[in-house]
């Protein structure tokens, strides 16, 4: 017998397009992060209500295996998923929380992006949108900074001339046989793309994916988007105008704090 859902949880249809932000609490660089006060909110309370803003999505629900997230989250009117605590990733998360959703479409919108814009959210949706065979995309956007195209936290990714994943890697990719400084365009195409973790899924390949074993690429890079590739599947990664700034590290955090509060003063 199913459990009844508890207020401010939520079980069932919810529309076409539903965002899924998993969040936890255990964090190797920034415990507690989604709780981690900005402009006088927790940062998962800034996600889910740009998220909530947001006419291209239907519904918005944080996946967490944390109570203390969950009752953060309930505390300011947002929906939550409670999933296990014994998830290896993020989209494995989102696979239990998308159980019992009867959405065609889930968007992963990351529980540390709380300056997270629709213009994004549309870009990563748009493939799917289109391809009625894709199941899976993401986005993408130039990287020209040489301590970024360095830095194994930000992830890089290599696409085919219509925009599909060859690749995701933490090292620098392509290999140019030049100085790693000279991060210029070539043929006025930059050379390094950094690969934003948004994700738009087919609900049912999102439920097929978290069966799939985990792969050795997944393992080695820690890139759980491997897994689709190293299985076959495709994984369309356009262009997006717009960076997303996610919290990572405590700098990063201080960084996005101090946006929130400029732009709340």
């Amino acid at each position: 017998m199913k459990e009844p859902a508890r207020a401010g949880e939520h079980r069932g249809p919810r529309g076409r397009i539903v965002a899924l932000i998993p969040a936890r609490y255990h964090s190797s660089r920034l415990p507690g992060k989604p709780l981690a006060r900005l402009a006088g909110k927790p940062m998962i309370q800034h996600v889910y209500e740009r998220a909530a803003a947001m006419p291209c999505l239907d519904a918005v629900l944080v996946a967490t295996d944390d109570a203390r997230i969950a009752d953060a989250v309930r505390a300011f009117g947002g929906e939550v998923v409670m999933t296990r605590a014994d998830h290896a990733t993020g989209t494995d998360r989102l696979g239990e929380a998308a159980r019992d959703l009867e959405a065609e479409f889930i968007v992963n919108i990351q529980g540390d992006e709380p300056l997270i814009q629709e213009v994004a959210v549309r870009a990563a949706l748009a493939p799917l949108l289109a391809d009625a065979e894709l199941p899976m995309s993401s986005i993408r956007v130039p990287l020209h900074d040489p301590g970024e195209v360095a830095d194994a936290n930000v992830v890089k990714v290599v696409t085919d001339l219509r925009d599909f994943a060859l690749y995701f890697s933490r090292a620098p990719i392509p290999a140019a046989r030049r100085d790693l400084h000279e991060v210029g365009e070539d043929e006025g195409q930059p050379r390094y793309w950094k690969h934003v973790g948004l994700y738009g899924y087919r609900r049912e390949f999102l439920l097929k994916f978290v069966t799939l074993p985990r792969t050795p690429l997944e393992r080695l890079e820690r890139l759980e988007q491997l897994r689709a590739l190293e299985h076959g599947y495709r994984i369309k990664v356009p262009a997006c105008p717009l960076d997303l700034i996610g919290v990572d590290t405590p700098a990063d955090l201080e960084r996005v704090r101090a946006l929130l509060e400029g732009a709340a003063s």
